[in-house]
């Protein structure tokens, strides 16, 4: 029988073994301390989740291939978390000065990320490497902080661990909340990836830093303070320098990646816009590129365009959707049919119409399609604008002129689901004709887009084009010019209709083709039936097929 007479000794929550059990003597009143903590436990929480969305988009953008990188860098980042915890049981000894250290080793390192992924990237040609580094050891400074954090605030006022903890991750998942969405909405339209991260950087150091030296100086012996000092006032003046230099460093970057003769830079709220070539002379020595990835060329643009369009317009062609193709290049082609009467061009990011009408090579490459009324821009998602009740049964020709589909944004814009969309915006008759990927070079990509068009109750006819020039339209992998990756060959197309097989061919009065003929699509087409794949599933919007 227990004695409930005698009160029970409640014993303190044990101090973690190495950490000092002298209170801090800190110069405000600990309420106003601990929430001081707090408050830098949530600034630093914000600046890690930055720094994490930083180099997932980074990594996304030079590498390519989205959904392989966000896994490789979250992965290594926890594995690294988890490694920094263990790692700051040294630091428990001296929290404050271990906890100011670490701050500023992850302000220079995170501030610095993005800048050293795309010089890697710029001169090396390879940045998965950096990218990998550069993840693992930011992980484990922010895996270092919370254990050390715990300690500081246990130290101001002592608590049960659970009401600590809960306090801290509090602090910590907001923060995180307020740093994911100051990324894409505030820090990377306004400041840019490189200043952007410099900007975080720089403000994890001063709140570091200063909680540090302020609040914990009288647990800091003079030579630690003096060190965490100088720590702070170098990685402030690198980043200041950083920030001076950044559009300079840009600059050399980007004739490292593209040449030297860059015209047009502009990072659009979509992806970067970059066109190279001489503001003067032919429009064929255009290139633009977007995300880093050559789009068009204009050496052989037009056996991609004319290949794409001319065989779609023989039939009933009144009506055209063009989905993509904001560069004016596939509305060309089918504004040179004369009883066309409207051509509707659906363009997720509106920097490429833009430059499209006021580019001057970019304007005379494209004939001046946005200076034709019967064009009609939409400014929209495809995949969205075909779901709009607007869309049905009204187009006699479709032209699916968008990026490769082993880029992962544009993986649903190859599904399924897409093409039964695209499929009922058809009018009777109407022809769907869809860009599927280099075939010479990647047959499992372009064979199970043309099972994917007959998934959706399309009848098709595959055939390529050749006499490819350049890298044009190329594939998920960003390669800098002149990398060991050779360009693919060809362009894999599919024409593909509701009703029957559609007949391969380009009428005799066509207006305009040069490279292509009746002729040439029928050894097309027996050429790439040659290479089919069989058996292949279609890419669905759950399960997506294309790597």
């Amino acid at each position: 029988m227990i004695d409930r007479s005698v009160p029970r000794r409640v014993l303190p929550a044990p101090e973690p073994r190495g950490a000092t059990a002298v209170p801090a003597a800190l110069p405000v009143r600990p309420r106003t301390g601990r929430l001081l903590v707090l408050a830098t436990v949530f600034v630093c929480a914000a600046c890690g989740l930055v720094y994490e969305l930083e180099l997932l988009a980074l990594g996304s953008y030079l590498i390519g291939d989205s959904v392989t990188q966000a896994s490789v860098v979250l992965s290594v980042m926890v594995f690294a978390m988890g490694v920094g915890s263990l790692l700051a049981k040294r630091l428990r000894r001296r929290p404050a000065f271990g906890f100011g250290m670490i701050e500023a080793g992850l302000a220079l390192l995170g501030g610095l990320s993005a800048t050293a992924l795309y010089a890697s990237f710029a001169w090396l040609g390879e940045s998965r490497p950096a990218l990998v580094a550069f993840s693992f050891a930011i992980g484990v400074l922010i895996g270092a902080e919370i254990p050390l954090l715990m300690v500081l605030i246990q130290r101001i006022r002592r608590q049960d661990a659970g009401g600590a903890v809960a306090d801290l991750f509090a602090a910590d998942y907001v923060g995180a909340l307020v740093g994911g969405l100051a990324f894409p909405f505030l820090l990377l339209p306004v400041l840019g990836q490189l200043t952007g991260a410099m900007f975080t950087g720089t403000v994890n150091a001063a709140v570091g830093g200063g909680l540090v030296l302020w609040l914990f100086r009288r647990d800091l012996s003079p030579r630690c303070r003096w060190t965490l000092i100088a720590a702070n006032v170098t990685v402030l003046a690198v980043l200041a320098s950083a920030t001076v230099l950044a559009d300079d460093f840009e600059r050399l970057a980007r004739r490292a990646v593209y040449g030297g003769e860059v015209r047009v830079a502009v990072q659009t709220g979509v992806q970067e816009l970059v066109i190279t070539g001489p503001g003067t002379g032919s429009p064929r020595s255009l290139d633009l590129y977007l995300d880093g990835r050559l789009r068009v060329s204009g050496y052989d643009e037009y056996r991609y365009h004319e290949a794409l369009v001319h065989p779609a317009m023989t039939g009933p062609h009144a009506r055209v959707l063009v989905l993509g193709g904001g560069d004016g290049l596939a509305a060309r082609e089918v504004l040179r049919y004369r009883d066309v009467a409207s051509v509707t061009v659906v363009e997720l990011d509106p920097g490429v119409v833009r430059l499209a009408r006021t580019d001057p090579m970019l304007s005379a490459l494209n004939a001046g399609a946005y200076g034709d009324p019967r064009l009609v821009v939409v400014t929209q998602d495809a995949f969205r604008w075909l779901r709009g009740p607007g869309a049905r049964d009204r187009f006699d020709v479709i032209v699916s002129d968008l990026p490769d589909p082993g880029i992962t944004p544009s993986t649903k814009l190859y599904s399924q689901e897409f093409y039964g969309l695209a499929a009922r915006a058809l009018r009777p008759g109407g022809r769907l004709a869809v860009h599927a990927g280099p075939l010479a070079t990647r047959p499992r990509t372009y064979w199970t887009v043309e099972s994917t068009l007959r998934a959706a109750g399309l009848r098709t006819a595959p055939y390529s084009a050749g006499g490819r020039l350049s890298g044009f339209a190329a594939g998920p992998d960003r390669t800098p010019l002149g990398g060991a990756s050779a360009p693919p060959q060809d362009w894999g197309l599919v024409l593909a209709a509701r009703d029957q097989v559609p007949q391969l061919r380009v009428d005799d009065g066509a207006p305009g083709p040069r490279s292509v003929s009746t002729r040439s699509l029928e050894d097309a087409a027996r050429d790439t039936e040659r290479t089919r794949v069989p058996g292949l599933p279609p890419s669905t919007l759950p399960h997506p097929r294309y790597s």
